[in-house]
């Protein structure tokens, strides 16, 4: 094994989502056609080669809005708070923690963000 390369995002309406991701400050990295109703879309953080993310709705175990402690490493979560509130996304208040600063984030369908600083 080498590394983690895609995590699967379940979601209602995938074309909503993306919309909300790439608004997040995701990239696209993907979309083609999974079968008639539905598409791979895959997305990644700006200059992350590693992992990405694919929004998906076909695993019928993987509710949408049933992700929960999806952390995202930040150098500027104040600056990232005010550029998404500025793109209309609601974020919670940042927490200060003893291991760092989190802010809470939830897509359309609710699965929970957090962006996270040291």
């Amino acid at each position: 094994m080498k590394a983690i390369e895609v995590v699967s995002i379940p979601v209602t309406d995938q074309e909503a989502s993306k919309n909300f991701y790439l608004k997040f400050g995701f990239t696209l990295v993907l979309e083609a056609p999974f079968d008639q109703n539905r598409k791979w879309i895959q997305l990644a953080l700006p200059g992350q080669s590693g992992v990405s993310i694919t929004l998906v709705n076909w695993f019928s175990d993987m509710n949408p809005g049933s992700v929960d402690g999806f952390i995202i490493k930040t150098d500027d979560i104040h600056g990232d708070k005010a550029d998404l509130n500025a793109q209309g996304i609601s974020t919670g208040e940042i927490d200060e923690t003893p291991w760092g600063l989190f802010l809470g984030v939830a897509d359309p369908d609710g699965n929970k963000l957090s962006l996270h600083q040291l």
